[in-house]
């Protein structure tokens, strides 16, 4: 009696080559194990993330969902003969020095993508192209795993408070704006982190991957299906808090205020999934595979013996490459490691201090040393702040995605951003401008990052150039530069006096930074 294969799985594996011996199997599952075992300090980033978070509690089920579709597909075991392929070997090293450069950069989201990314290349090294191939999409989805998207909450708040102004004024009701947030006559709404729709809009996508692998053979509707998934839930999102601020407005406030707010929002949101989903079966396709589909299969029937003898030498490789990575992190760890503490001086600034015009400071991970002073040489003052890293970490990082200069919940609120050139006696300087406003008042503030000598508004580029300088052993050290100004009217007066406070202590600054950095 023959059983019926699952759906997506040829059925006709009789045919085909023998199973892979205890002994290979043994080794194949030690292979794909060692990662996990020398990159465990990753893997705990990722399952940190995993805990703290529930935009990304999703993950825990990323790797049963993956197994569970190489299971549906386990006769390809039989279909396909297993040929180590030594190219992927390739890959492999340049994901190992991509994690490793990440890791000296500080950039845990790149690290953490590197290291999943390796599971699926070893599978290709140890399997080969057409075994492999044949679970292409199942070892992809282990990406879903990483917790990456905290990049697109700025935006996305940006876009629901755009969208949530718009559609409020279409109604005709008057909505005075600063920045995310507003007024209506009947009270005041901001659109924070909570509101940008990032959990929806990551669900989504997740979903729509696997509804579409689960769904469709058609390439072009896997990848509609999979445009629409991250097109829906960010135009629903923007409706959900229409929807709220509406429901808020004609209540008097008295609903969509509290949790009912959320409440109604994941109800939205699983409401607007459902539809989208119950769309899509229309243009459902068979997914089983078809003789024709089988046929092809056909030619690789035969026993490998010769292939199956280099998989305990692939297998060695593979594990000896992952391991190489690590061991260089380490040991760069070791020599850039500077157990000395910061000795950042006050900076002697030519202008005489004055008393704080304002209570902001940057919401920034807690630094080795800072510097916090204000200053003034005319009518309008000036604030230095100074923040000093060296050894950093998660949990103490001069660029991340954590610092900003007003958070989410601060009175303070950012409402224009831009980047500017100075032309400093000879030397330019390119600063990151952003005008923060709360209750009334209103600062300027001109930001950059010193990374060893180097100075640059980049996150991108400051990681690189913390990446080479520990490359080189030469340490973390790094620093935050802000200086803030506050203006009634224009911010012309205030980029003035910043201007001018530049001009007389640029160096004087430089100086102090270096000075840090050399003891």
């Amino acid at each position: 009696m023959m059983l019926n294969p699952p759906p997506g799985v040829a059925a006709d594996a009789s045919l085909g080559t023998p199973p892979l011996a205890r002994s290979s199997l043994v080794l194949l599952v030690l292979a794909l194990l060692a990662p996990f075992a020398l990159y465990f300090g990753t893997v705990r980033s990722i399952v940190s993330i995993w805990n703290s978070s529930e935009t990304f509690a999703h993950g825990y089920v990323i790797l049963p969902i993956s197994l569970w579709l190489i299971w549906r597909r386990r006769a390809n075991f039989s279909l396909y003969p297993a040929r180590p392929y030594a190219p992927a070997l390739v890959l492999l090293a340049l994901l190992g020095a991509g994690w490793l450069a990440a890791q000296l950069g500080e950039v845990q989201v790149v690290s953490q993508y590197t290291f999943v990314a390796m599971i699926p290349v070893a599978v290709l090294a140890l399997l080969g192209p057409r075994l492999a191939g044949s679970f292409t999409f199942p070892l992809l989805f282990l990406l879903f795993a990483v917790p990456f998207g905290e990049v697109f909450v700025g935006p996305l708040i940006q876009f629901t408070a755009d969208f949530t102004v718009a559609a409020v004024q279409a109604t005709g009701i008057p909505v005075l704006r600063s920045g995310t947030r507003f007024e209506l006559p009947t009270g005041n709404w901001s659109v924070v982190e909570a509101c940008s729709g990032v959990r929806y809009l990551i669900s989504s996508i997740t979903l729509g991957c696997l509804y579409a692998y689960l769904t469709y053979r058609s390439v072009t509707r896997r990848a509609l299906f999979i445009g629409l998934s991250v097109v829906v839930p960010v135009l629903a999102n923007g409706l959900r808090a229409y929807m709220i601020v509406m429901i808020g407005h004609l209540s008097g406030m008295e609903l969509a205020t509290g949790v009912d707010h959320i409440i109604y929002g994941w109800l939205f949101f699983g409401l607007v999934m459902f539809i989208m989903f119950w769309i899509g079966s229309y243009w459902r396709e068979d997914t089983d595979v078809t003789p024709a589909d089988t046929a092809k299969a056909a030619p690789a029937r035969m026993a490998d013996s010769a292939a199956g003898a280099r998989l305990p030498l692939m297998a060695g490789g593979v594990i000896a490459l992952c391991a190489l990575w690590p061991a260089f992190a380490l040991y760069g760890a070791h020599a850039n490691h500077n157990p000395a503490p910061v000795q950042l001086a006050q900076v002697p600034v030519s202008w005489p201090a004055a008393p704080a015009f304002t209570d902001w400071k940057p919401d920034y991970m807690a630094a080795d040393a800072t510097v916090h002073q204000s200053y003034a040489n005319g009518a309008t003052p000036v604030a230095l702040t100074v923040l000093y890293y060296r050894n950093q970490d998660r949990e103490k990082s001069l660029i991340s995605s954590l610092n900003r200069l007003a958070g989410y919940k601060d009175a303070w609120h950012e409402t224009a951003s831009a980047k500017r050139t100075e032309n400093l006696g000879g030397a330019t300087l390119t600063v990151r401008e952003t005008v923060l406003r709360r209750e009334g008042h209103a600062i300027v503030v001109w930001d950059w990052m010193r990374v060893g000598e180097r100075e640059t508004t980049s996150n991108a580029v400051g990681k690189l150039l913390q990446a080479q300088s520990k490359l080189l052993l030469r340490g973390d050290d790094g620093a935050a530069v802000m200086l803030s100004a506050p203006f009634d009217e224009h911010p012309d007066t205030a980029r003035a006096t910043l201007r001018s406070f530049l001009l007389d202590n640029y160096k004087l600054i430089n100086e102090t930074l270096d000075n840090a950095r050399q003891h």
